[in-house]
């Protein structure tokens, strides 16, 4: 049976560390659990293993705000310090607070 830990929370600004995007994890997913359509687009050089944590960010970079899907590889915590402006944080998180985003909805 495969184990998986995220290292990442909810709430926490990451950053990818290849393209210029960062974002706030709003779901994660203990292992690969997209379309194969989707995994199949990212060229192969590129593409990550399955059997780790991919994780769903409330994403923007300098041109728009989007929801994106990261295998835990490809993520860094964002160190600038600064809030997220992504339109849709407030429907999920309160306010930003010493560097992370707190739920305000309750988890089953």
């Amino acid at each position: 049976m495969l184990k998986t830990q995220a290292k990442y929370h909810l709430g926490q600004v990451l950053r990818h560390r290849k393209h210029p995007f960062r974002g706030v994890v709003f779901d994660v997913d203990a292992m690969f659990s997209n379309t194969e359509e989707w995994y199949e687009n990212i060229p192969e050089e590129s593409r990550p293993s399955k059997d780790q944590p991919f994780y769903h960010l409330l994403a923007e970079n300098d041109q728009s705000y989007y929801v994106a899907y990261v295998s835990e590889q490809n993520l860094v915590p964002d160190e600038t310090g600064e809030p997220v402006d992504h339109p849709d944080l407030h429907d999920l998180f309160g306010d930003f607070e010493n560097g992370r985003y707190p739920l305000t909805f309750q988890l089953n």
